[in-house]
């Protein structure tokens, strides 16, 4: 069969196929696309030829659209894969933030961009960047670092070999992440007889790896000597659809489970073994239960500082007992690594624990501590007289008033704290905190690309004025697209949960909130009329009753829309653990040289290594 490059590209992706909850669907569902002289003349030509087939989404922003990638395969729960391509130079490198976002997140995404020629004749094209000891380097080379698979197809056979393993990577639980493929301008024209049998549809399935048996058998060892066992609930137990499995298995055998920020949604509020968020952004009854736990079951995390408390969470005596498909993640601190898939390892391990369950006064503990905290949280949200509402009466508001499958998204800034305590999740994978980056700019993207992902839900975008103003364009792309979102913005006036940081380790309040900046003169930016330029409906509250009415109008609007409040910069919900960051050991402020010695202090709780 004869075809260009990048027409055999295209063709390939579209003949790629999987089974999303018993229905066989495309792989790749389509394109996000932002067109330039590295992808124009020939990819595009390709695509435009299949547009029905395989719909190409033009973006505003490389990075943006590459995230609003993110945002679907997220969505999507990793079992389908979005496309985003740009041409050289600077729009591929606006695409490598996104590579990380989905890098540090473990999930997949196949970015292509145009490269330079292979023949260099014309060198240097437009936007190619030289170097002078190494002609094969461009700026390419920079999606190394952030991707799981990088490859350079510098003749058109190669994609026949390339792509197979690029799809092989991002459906692989363990090695999950954005495959990479840089198209040199003069190889994708180039016409190639490819073998029909490359084409043939193939439909794929995401491998289960099962746990090695010794090692089970020592994992039920560990866990049935256990007296105050507790299980951390991570992104894993999402991806591999693990929720039903590993609820059932706690509360069977009374084990209290928290939850990391990925893997918030896996189970309900309600549900009778949760007991809430861990860590520094978690809840006074998961971490109260943290310290005091003598096995810490991990399951599907990769055990970042914000769910350890930077390893002051645990006794220095707990052990660890880690599940996780990679091996990477599962072999952390001298854990007792279980490697393997998350719903059949838990399964298997609940088969094998039989008739055996920890003592119920462990077990009435855990739901004691989420009582309280749940009577901390009706506190924090409850309405009061101050004119300027807090981050959790907001989320108190919003979360009321969504939809049991509508889907909360945020990623950065001091959202992701708020939305972690505050949000009570009604149904399982409703939640979306884009944390393993902490990305500010995903969050409208990402409520794109997840209103692609299931039209039968909305998408409940919650950001602040910074996130807005570093990346918005994506609400004019959701109007264009016909992808409704609704998205609060909360404007605190400024990098209000930066400033509190600064603050919190003795510095002055220095360039976050605006009326800190080196400025003329501070004033508000109209976020309403902002986004009414891009086509969203709009309205401007000023109370927590304004707010509920409007939550309730965005709901019957047939485009997206947007709400906007101004919000408390200094009110915080507690129930942080230790954060472990540089405080300068010597300082001009005394307030500085104090955090310091806290600092110092807090280091000394710190399990080192196990």
């Amino acid at each position: 069969m004869r075809l260009t490059m990048a027409q055999a590209l295209v063709r390939y992706l579209r003949s790629q196929r999987t089974i999303v909850d018993g229905k066989q669907v495309p792989l790749f569902p389509g394109v996000f696309a932002i067109f330039g002289h590295g992808n124009v003349t020939c990819l595009s030509e390709a695509l435009e030829a299949v547009k029905d087939d395989l719909p190409t989404w033009r973006g505003q922003n490389e990075q943006s659209m590459a995230l609003a990638a993110v945002g679907f395969a997220k969505a999507t729960r990793r079992r389908q894969i979005m496309v985003a391509t740009s041409s050289i130079g600077p729009g591929a490198l606006n695409m490598v933030t996104a590579a990380g976002v989905a890098h540090s997140n473990r999930l997949p995404v196949l970015l292509l961009s145009g490269d330079t020629f292979v023949n260099r004749r014309p060198d240097p094209v437009m936007q190619q960047v030289e170097h002078f000891g190494d002609p094969t380097i461009n700026v390419n080379d920079a999606f190394k670092a952030v991707t799981r698979y990088w490859d350079r197809i510098v003749h058109p056979e190669q994609i026949i070999s390339s792509l197979p393993q690029a799809v092989a990577t991002m459906l692989d639980p363990a090695d999950c992440g954005p495959a990479f493929i840089a198209l040199p301008q003069d190889v994708q024209e180039i016409a190639w007889d490819y073998p029909e049998a490359f084409f043939e549809e193939t439909v794929h399935s995401i491998p289960r790896a099962r746990p090695d048996r010794d090692r089970l058998a020592q994992a039920v060892e560990l866990l049935t000597s256990a007296k105050r066992p507790l299980i951390i609930s991570g992104g894993g137990v999402r991806y591999s659809g693990a929720e039903a499995v590993l609820g059932a298995c706690a509360e069977t055998h009374g084990i209290p489970v928290c939850e990391t920020i990925a893997g918030k949604g896996a189970l309900t509020h309600e549900h009778p073994a949760h007991v809430g968020p861990i860590g520094i952004v978690g809840s006074t009854s998961a971490n109260v239960l943290a310290a005091e736990a003598d096995v810490i079951v991990a399951v599907g995390t990769r055990l970042m500082d914000f769910t350890t408390g930077s390893w002051t969470c645990f006794s220095p005596d707990a052990k660890i007992l880690s599940i996780n498909a990679a091996r990477w993640d599962a072999t952390k601190h001298r854990a007792l690594a279980v490697v393997g898939d998350a719903r059949e390892t838990i399964g298997e391990l609940a088969d094998a624990l039989r008739d055996w369950r920890v003592d119920k006064a462990w077990t009435d503990r855990g739901r004691a501590e989420f009582r309280k905290w749940n009577g901390m949280l009706d506190g924090f949200q409850k309405p009061t007289n101050d004119p300027v509402p807090t981050y959790a009466q907001v989320v108190g508001v919003v979360n009321a008033k969504a939809g049991d499958r509508d889907l909360l998204i945020t990623a950065a800034g001091g959202l992701p704290g708020e939305v972690m305590k505050n949000w009570r999740v009604k149904a399982p994978h409703t939640f979306d905190c884009e944390f393993g980056f902490s990305c500010m700019g995903y969050e409208i993207a990402a409520g794109w690309g997840a209103a692609m992902a299931d039209p039968s839900r909305t998408p409940i975008v919650m950001v602040g004025d910074g996130t807005y103003m570093m990346m918005n364009s994506d609400i004019y792309s959701s109007v264009l697209a016909g992808h409704k979102i609704i998205l609060i913005v909360c404007d605190n006036g400024g990098y209000a949960v930066i400033n509190r940081l600064q603050n919190g380790k003795g510095g002055a309040s220095f360039n976050n909130l605006i009326k800190d900046c080196r400025v003329k003169e501070p004033f508000s930016v109209d976020f309403a009329k902002h986004a009414d330029s891009m086509g969203a409906l709009t309205r401007t509250v000023e109370s927590l009753a304004d707010l509920a009415q409007a939550m309730d109008w965005a709901k019957t609007t047939d485009r997206t829309t947007v709400i906007t409040i101004v919000s408390d910069a200094f009110t915080w919900t507690p129930g942080d653990a230790w954060w472990d960051v540089g405080v300068p050991e010597v300082s001009g402020r005394d307030s500085v040289v104090k955090a310091s010695r806290a600092q110092q202090q807090g280091r000394k709780e710190q399990r080192v290594g196990v």
